[in-house]
């Protein structure tokens, strides 16, 4: 039956996908026997199961969007696996535990969001807290194919010298060291001991968060939550409620992360954060990039890792109540040239090399809760 055929082919494609990395460009896999043979098994399953459900499709409301979803799963999978694909978009697949998905991603979304905007006159308002990078617009313009756009910034209206701290640990060693992670924690339990707890770790890696994960619960006494213990939203519920708890993060947690008031007090970011290298959808764009004879690292790879940047470090103050201390950590900071740029992104809060700052910081806090 059309149905088990459907599933066999689907069953063959994974293991096919199983024997290659797990996460890479299909250009460069797509030579692959197994693999081609998979594919096209799997496109010859997914063409004799749509037109099974033809003539059943008008029986019912359910039949008839699984035969449309079978005709957009064979168009799609016919895009993907065209040897003409279209040049400006890269090919890629990634295993999952349980299957695997293939994409077709836009190397620059320039010219069809300027074909949008061109089909749909009107004005077109675009605005968050981190649109730019060390406070110009350029990057933001040049991605979206804006012309002559009209911008504003506007101030926050949050008192960062007031409310906020920046401390930057002395002497960690550079990020690619082996034992760099373990050098961050042992920089960062000071800070935890002044602010009881009440804080957010953001990792660049799962590996450092694991380290963290394990390295951490003997050496303080407050509620660990770690990312992927519990879904998110859990996590955040717990974390508020738990009086000093320390939570784990890595990349789903520097955005879209609000937790106001006392309860978070402490933002520590371990590494800026650069895309990771390896990305097949990354790599593809820094080739086009180095091709049209621009800087990868300084046109793309820097202004994007300081939006994210901007992102994580926007996590510690949510209203004007609020008060804490963000931690950076990457020593790159200080000790390269593109490190300015991600210090002039931040908003204008007080910076120090002193753990006895970080202290005093929070002993004024106590002391005006106590009195």
């Amino acid at each position: 039956p059309p149905v088990d055929a459907l599933q066999q082919s689907l069953r063959g494609a994974r293991l096919a996908f199983e024997r290659l990395p797990e996460r890479a460009a299909l250009d460069t896999h797509e030579g692959e026997p197994a693999l081609a043979v998979a594919l096209d098994t799997l496109a010859t399953a997914l063409r004799e199961f749509d037109a099974a459900l033809e003539t059943q499709a008008a029986r019912s409301k359910g039949l008839a969007a699984v035969y449309e979803r079978g005709q957009r799963a064979q168009a799609l999978l016919a895009r993907l696996c065209a040897q003409d694909a279209p040049a400006d978009a890269v090919r890629w697949y990634e295993r999952h535990p349980r299957g695997f998905a293939m994409h077709a991603t836009p190397l620059d979304v320039a010219a069809p969001l300027a074909a949008l905007r061109a089909r749909m006159p009107a004005a077109w308002i675009y605005t968050s807290a981190t649109l730019t990078v060390a406070g110009r617009f350029d990057h933001l313009v040049q991605r979206l194919g804006l012309r002559e756009p009209r911008t504003l910034r506007l101030d926050s209206p949050f008192d960062y010298a007031r409310q906020a701290l920046c401390y930057l640990p002395p002497g960690l060693p550079d990020p690619s060291g082996r034992d760099y992670t373990v050098r961050v924690l042992e920089a960062v339990l000071p800070v935890l001991a002044a602010s009881r707890g009440r804080a957010f770790l953001l990792f660049t890696s799962h590996r450092a968060l694991k380290l963290a994960a394990e390295w951490l619960p003997e050496r303080m006494p407050w509620p660990l939550l770690v990312q992927g213990s519990a879904p998110r939203h859990e996590l955040l519920q717990r974390f508020r409620g738990s009086a000093g708890g320390v939570l784990l993060g890595a990349a789903s947690f520097w955005e879209g992360v609000d937790v106001a008031g006392e309860a978070l007090s402490v933002v520590v970011m371990d590494k800026l954060p650069f895309e990771a290298p390896g990305d097949p959808v990354l790599e593809a764009r820094l080739s086009a990039l180095r091709d049209a004879g621009a800087n990868p690292f300084a046109d793309w790879q820097v202004p994007n890792a300081v939006i994210a940047f901007k992102q994580g470090a926007g996590r510690l103050i949510r209203s004007i109540e609020d008060r804490g201390v963000l931690v950076l950590c990457d020593p790159r900071l200080s000790a390269r040239g593109y490190g300015r740029q991600f210090l002039d992104s931040l908003p204008p809060l007080p910076r120090t090399r002193r753990v006895e700052d970080v202290q005093a910081f929070f002993a004024v806090a106590k002391d005006a809760a106590e009195a």
